[in-house]
Order: structure tokens, then sequence, then C-alpha cells
């Protein structure tokens, strides 16, 4: 009898409708004689409207008290898709994520799973039971609930498969797969059939929203591979494994993007040991992620040092930058939150000249100016004004003939 873990975002459980087709899909795996746990995400717009809310209540909610309210979400849409299963005959049951042993930080609203204690889950699945958990929440040493953070249920879905001892973690969501480019912008983007935990990972970091990068992490870690595909047809997904077929390793295998970019330069900073760490160990402890971190050549020992933050988290940068900049001389410090990212990613790459050269060469082409680049062994990156975002996805596409096989 085989393991299989399932997890349906937010638009898969929109509503009632959509609720019993997953219902249906849930039962048919469960009548292949597989044990089956589900992972679930709010139903549809849920969360931010449960964020609305809480502002409107409180210019500044207590982040204990967010997450409590955010957990909510979840908990709604397990308890309705177990009554659904019920409904067909089919013995189910929901837990919450302390219920399922998710046990986490106390990061709130952005929780890291320390570890998944799947007793519980384990003997409901012994009973026969489908297990339904509410995805996006667990709870601390100190049994208050918290929230995982964008893209929670996915890592939700990967733990619990990883604690089970294995088995596929099938994610569906509103897409059909992994695209060569979001099918949003690219009209042509084709569907890949597989992709590498490595490529898979840069995807997810540098835009790509189909799958969260810490779930990607954990599949790779423990092996698990994933499956993504969508709940709302039957057509083939695409799968994230260790093992890709050689042939498909020789180029880029995708465009991603994010327009979710702000950037912030620090003017006139000494150039001097421990500078960078007074600028970096703040924002980190302010639960600020700091993506592309760009410094110019010091001359007479004064530098400018930019970075980038998401849009969301820019003006409680610019906060924890102000005090910083005063005390360590620096002439000025400003933003710009109108920027967005491209990315070229591939384990063709590696070791491998002329990608750089050719996909600066297209945004040019295409009448796109660089503002930062950051590269890893298989990515490019480059940060460009928000409105070419669009026009450089598609040149990129062109260029690196993604809609060819």
């Amino acid at each position: 009898m085989a393991l299989i873990v399932q997890k349906y975002g937010g638009s898969s459980v929109g509503d009632a409708g959509r609720i019993r087709n997953v219902a249906r899909r849930i039962a048919r795996t469960k009548d292949e004689g597989n044990q089956v746990v589900v992972v679930v995400s709010a139903m549809g717009d849920t969360t931010d409207d449960l964020v609305k809310l809480a502002y409107q209540i409180s210019e500044h909610p207590d982040r204990r008290e967010l997450d409590v309210l955010l957990s909510t979400g979840e908990v709604v849409s397990s308890t309705l898709l177990t009554m659904a299963l019920h409904s067909m005959g089919y013995p189910a049951i929901s837990l919450t994520g302390a219920q399922a042993g998710i046990h986490t930080d106390t990061a709130y609203s952005r929780a890291r799973i320390l570890k998944v204690d799947a007793k519980r889950v384990a003997g409901e699945l012994e009973k026969g039971n489908i297990v339904i958990v509410a995805g996006f929440q667990g709870i601390t040493e100190q049994m208050d609930v918290t929230t995982l953070g964008r893209g929670g249920s996915d890592t939700t879905a990967v733990a619990l498969a990883a604690s089970l001892g294995g088995g596929e973690c099938q994610i569906f969501t509103d897409v059909e797969g992994v695209y060569t480019a979001d099918p949003r912008l690219v009209p042509g983007a084709l569907k890949l059939a597989e992709i590498g935990y490595e490529e898979m990972l840069e995807l997810a970091s540098y835009g790509a929203r189909v799958m969260h990068s810490r779930a990607v992490e954990l599949g790779e870690l423990f092996n698990i591979p994933i499956l993504v595909a969508s709940s709302l047809t039957d057509s083939p997904g695409t799968l994230i494994h260790g093992e890709v077929a050689m042939e498909v390793r020789n180029k880029v295998r995708s465009v991603a993007h994010d327009f979710d970019v702000a950037k912030i330069t620090i003017v006139g900073v000494p150039d001097h040991p421990g500078i960078a760490a007074s600028i970096f160990i703040p924002l980190a402890e302010a639960g600020i992620s700091v993506d592309t971190i760009v410094q110019n050549a010091s001359i007479d020992h004064i530098t400018d040092l930019t970075f980038t933050v998401a849009k969301s988290q820019l003006e409680e940068a610019m906060a924890v930058i102000a005090p910083i900049a005063g005390s360590i001389g620096a002439r000025d410090y400003v933003s710009t939150a109108h920027l967005g990212k491209v990315s070229i990613i591939g384990t063709g790459m590696q070791n491998t000249p002329g990608f750089a050269a050719r996909m600066f060469r297209a945004l040019s082409e295409a009448g796109v100016n660089i503002q930062l680049i950051t590269t890893s062994d298989i990515r490019i990156t480059c940060i460009i004004d928000e409105d070419k975002v669009t026009g450089a996805v598609r040149a990129l596409h062109r260029a690196f003939e993604l809609e060819v096989k």
C-alpha cells in the first residue's frame, strides 16, 4: 500500500463545488489502494481577506494574534473537505497543524518547521482514515499557533511526506505544471515534463509561484519526488525529482520573473571592516530578506552599497536603515520601488560560455536597461524597471528558443 501526500491550493478549494471536485479526486486515489494524506490551503482569497480585516481593526495587529487569525482559513477548508468525503461514504478526519505534529520556531508569519511528530497522522492512516491537514500552520514549544508564510502549505505537504517515510508528494493547483515561462505572459510557453530540484529551487526563489522554495529544499533533502499538476484537469503535470534525463540539461530550461522588487542604496558608506555586518545584521534580525547586493568600487575608502528587498518590506527596511546610515556616517540613503527582475535558469549553463552575452543582447534589443545583475552556477538574474518585465520575459523566451521542443 503506497502513501500519497496531496496538497490543494486555495483556488482548488475556492467554493463548495471545487471542494466536492477535490473530494472526488481524493476518493479515486484512495480507491487505487493508497493511504492518503491531504494538505489544504484556505479557500480562495480567505487569507488576504483576513489580513485586510485585521488591519481594519488595528493599524499594527499583534503578530501572535494575527497568526491565530490567519490559521483559521485552513481549518475551515480542511473541515469542509472532510465533510465532503464523509458525504461520499469515505472515512476521513481533519487535523490542525498542531494536531498533525507540525512544530515550528517562534517567528510569527514566517515560522520554520523544526520537526514533524507524525504519530497522530500515522495512527489515523492505520485506522483506514483519509487524513486532511490544515496547511500553512504549526505550533511552538509554548503551544502558540504560527503560520509559515507564503507557500507554507507546500512546505507542510513535503514535510509530512518526509516524516511519514517517503512516497510521492502531489501539489495540485490551478496550473498544469511548471512551464518554460509564465503562460500568462508568454502564451507559447511549454510545460516541462520533469525538472531537477536544483533548477526548480532557482525558479521558485526567483519568481515562479507554482512552488515554494522551502518545499523544494525539503524535497531535495529527503529525496521526495514532487508532482505539480492541475486540480481542475487530468493533464499530466511536472515531476520535480533528482534524476533528470541527460538531454534536458543542455540549455536554459525556463525564464522566471518577479514584480516584487525594491532597491535601497546607501550612499557614501565608509569602506572598512564591519560596515556590511552593521547594515545586514539588523535587517536580518527584523526579518527582512535581502536579495541582490552590489557594492561599488571604493574611492578614497568611500563606496555606495545597493541591495534589493521585496516591495512589501521596503518601508520596514528603510526604517531599519535610517538610524544605521547615521551611525556609520553614510552621506544618504535612497530607495526605488518600481522594479522587477528576470532570470534565465538551466543546469546547462554551468561552465558553458555565451549565455550571459545572449541574455544581455536580447534585453538590449528589447530596449530593456539593466540596473543590477546577480548570478549562480545555473542562473543569471537582471534587475530592471517594473514596466519592462513582461517584454523582457518574452524577449528572453524567444532568444533561447524555449518554444521549440
